[in-house]
């Protein structure tokens, strides 16, 4: 079946979600290194305000003062995370699905391209996405989903010995007690997410 935005959908560029586990707090669209002066960019010529944390580092030593970033995120532009800046829900103008249009659409980051793959062996699509909940599958019409997600992963793949995920320190209020800010160490295996 060939994967296709659901009519009058949005909600990947509206929801954020905790990851891996609450205590990191919410995500945000992950951006790499070279993307972060361009998004920035266009958040100026937007007259957008944007709020862009480390994601993923590495280090040689267990420091986290040494951490070399690998991945950065950009963060909803709600209290809790929530809402892509980029999102333009101030006109009437709609995307071609219907749902709000994207303000960099041709040139967002490659996060953005990739969904809603999130595996590339074996392929595996978000279960968030409403086509992916409606359809259960998709295999067709993914070939530059899939070439995005492969750069991603390539630029993720290391041979430092410790591996650091930031914790965001954004979240539901009511979640605040459990949720941490800064560098906390990883899994290695846990890198891509």
């Amino acid at each position: 079946m060939e994967f296709r935005c659901i009519q009058d959908c949005s909600q990947c560029c509206i929801e954020r979600e905790y990851y891996p586990e609450k205590r990191f707090g919410k995500i945000g669209v992950l951006i790499l290194p070279e993307e972060k002066e361009k998004i920035k960019q266009f958040a100026k010529m937007n007259k957008l305000d944007l709020l862009i944390l480390p994601r993923i580092g590495i280090s040689n030593k267990k420091d986290p003062t040494l951490i070399e970033i690998l991945a950065f995120q950009m963060m909803g532009k709600e209290k809790n995370g929530n809402l892509c800046p980029f999102l333009n829900t101030d006109t009437d103008k709609r995307s071609p699905h219907g749902g709000f249009p994207c303000r960099i659409y041709d040139d967002r980051p490659l996060a953005c391209k990739t969904y809603p793959l999130i595996k590339s062996d074996p392929m595996t699509l978000d279960q968030k996405c409403k086509f992916c909940k409606e359809h259960k599958t998709a295999d067709e019409n993914l070939d530059s989903e899939i070439e995005s997600l492969l750069k991603i992963k390539n630029k993720m793949n290391t041979d430092a010995p410790f591996v650091w995920r930031y914790a965001t320190g954004i979240g539901e209020e009511e979640d605040k007690f459990q949720i941490k800010t800064g560098w906390i160490l990883e899994e290695c295996d846990k890198i891509m997410g």
